[in-house]
C-alpha cells in the first residue's frame, strides 16, 4: 500500500482509495454478522428518536446519586483460552432510557461501601467504561447496551497465586454478572471521541485491549446499520493491539467488514507474543503504526481523524515517530500535533 493510493481519495472525492487500490464508489453487500439487521428491525430502528440533531447530545442523564439500574442480558468471554486474561462482553437492557452517541462511556457503580480518607463509609465511587455498541445496541432496538470489559486481577510473587484482595472491585463485578441480575449505570459521559459529522470522514483508530470498545460502536454504525442520515462513504483504518492471536476482540466482526467493505475498512495487528518489530524486538502498536508512519502522516496532513484508546504506554512510541516524519519533512512537530487538534481531528483517551 502506497502513501499515493490511500492520499488519492482526497484529491478525487468520487473514488475510494484503500488498501493499496482505486475503484468507483459502490454500495457492498452487508457483513455476515449484519445480517440479522432485517428491514423489520431497521424500520424499527429509525422510528426511534435516536438521530438526535447536532446540539443535543445525551450527557449525564442519570447520575452518581440516581443512577439507572439496569438488567443484565448475557456476559459472553470473547477471547480464547491462551488470552493473557479474561475479557467479557456484556450486554445490559437499558429500557431505551440511557440515549448516547458513539464514542460516548457510561459509569458503573460496584455494589458495597468503603471507608473514605475521613473515616466514614460511602458507597463505592463510579468507574468509566467506553461504550462497545452504536445507539442502537447490539439487537437494533434502542433498548440494551453493550461494554467491552477486562477483568482486572493481581498475581502476587510472593504467594505464588491471584490476590484476591488486589483484583479489580468493578471489572469483577462486571464479569461476574448473570443474566437477570441487576447493575447501576451513570452517564452517559464523553466529547473526545465522538464521531465526526462527516460520512465520508477517513478515521485511524488505534487500539490496544478493551481500548476497541468505542471503534466497535463506530463500525457498527458505519457498517452494518447504515442509517439513512449516516452512509457511511469513508474509510476506517483500525490499529489492534493485543498479546496474541487469541486475544483478538470482536475479530468475526472485523473479518465480515473486511470481506463487505474492503475498500473502506483496513486492520491491522500487533501481536506482542507473536510478532516481532523492525528490529527485532516485540510488536507493539507503536511498532505496527510506525511500519505506516508516511500513510498515516499524509491521511492526517489530508483531514483524517486519529483517535487512541486504550493503554497510554503507546503515546510516547506514536508521538516519537511523528516528531521524526515532521523533522524529515522540515515541519515543527509540536506546530503540526496542535493544528491538528484546533481542527478537531486528534482524539486521546488512554488510561
Amino acid at each position: 500500500m502506497t502513501t499515493a493510493s490511500l492520499s488519492a481519495r482526497f484529491a478525487a472525492p468520487a473514488k475510494k482509495s484503500f488498501n493499496g487500490k482505486a475503484v468507483a464508489a459502490r454500495k457492498a453487500p452487508a457483513p455476515k454478522a449484519a445480517r440479522m439487521v432485517t428491514s423489520a428491525a431497521l424500520k424499527v430502528a429509525e422510528s426511534l428518536p435516536l438521530e438526535l440533531e447536532e446540539g443535543e447530545m445525551p450527557m449525564n442523564t442519570w447520575k452518581n446519586k440516581d443512577p439507572l439500574s439496569v438488567k443484565v442480558r448475557s456476559v459472553e468471554r470473547i477471547v480464547g483460552a491462551k488470552a493473557t486474561g479474561e475479557t467479557c462482553h456484556i450486554v445490559m437492557e437499558t429500557d431505551g432510557k440511557a440515549p448516547m452517541w458513539e464514542g460516548q462511556s457510561y459509569g458503573v457503580i460496584p455494589p458495597g461501601t468503603k471507608i473514605n480518607s475521613k473515616g466514614k463509609e460511602v458507597p463505592h465511587g463510579v468507574r468509566l467504561y467506553s461504550i462497545a455498541s452504536s445507539r442502537y445496541g447490539d439487537f437494533f432496538d434502542g433498548q440494551t447496551t453493550s461494554l467491552c470489559v477486562r477483568r482486572a486481577t493481581y498475581w502476587c510473587p510472593e504467594l505464588g497465586a491471584e490476590d484476591p484482595a488486589k483484583k479489580g472491585l468493578c471489572s469483577n463485578f462486571l464479569c461476574d454478572l448473570k443474566p437477570g441480575e441487576s447493575a447501576n449505570l451513570t452517564g452517559p459521559t464523553g466529547k473526545i471521541l465522538l464521531m465526526p459529522e462527516d460520512p465520508n470522514a477517513v478515521y485511524i483508530c488505534v487500539a490496544t485491549g478493551t481500548g476497541i470498545a468505542p471503534y466497535r460502536s463506530f463500525w457498527r454504525r458505519m457498517f452494518f446499520e447504515r442509517p439513512k442520515n449516516f452512509q457511511f462513504t469513508g474509510l476506517c483504518w483500525l490499529f489492534m493491539g493485543v498479546a496474541n492471536s487469541d486475544a483478538k476482540l470482536y475479530d468475526e466482526e472485523l473479518q465480515d467488514m473486511l470481506e463487505a467493505y474492503p475498500d473502506q475498512f483496513r486492520v491491522d495487528y500487533a501481536l506482542s507474543r507473536e510478532q516481532t518489530n523492525s528490529k527485532g524486538g516485540k510488536m507493539y502498536i507503536q511498532d505496527k503504526v510506525e511500519e505506516y508512519k508516511d500513510q498515516v502522516f499524509d491521511l492526517l496532513d489530508n483531514g483524517a481523524h486519529m483517535y487512541f484508546c486504550g493503554l497510554k504506554g503507546m503515546m510516547p512510541g506514536i508521538e516519537d515517530m511523528l516528531k521524526g516524519v515532521c523533522a524529515e519533512k522540515g515541519l515543527d512537530y509540536k506546530e503540526w500535533i496542535e493544528g491538528l487538534k484546533h481542527k478537531g481531528q486528534w482524539h486521546v483517551e488512554v488510561y
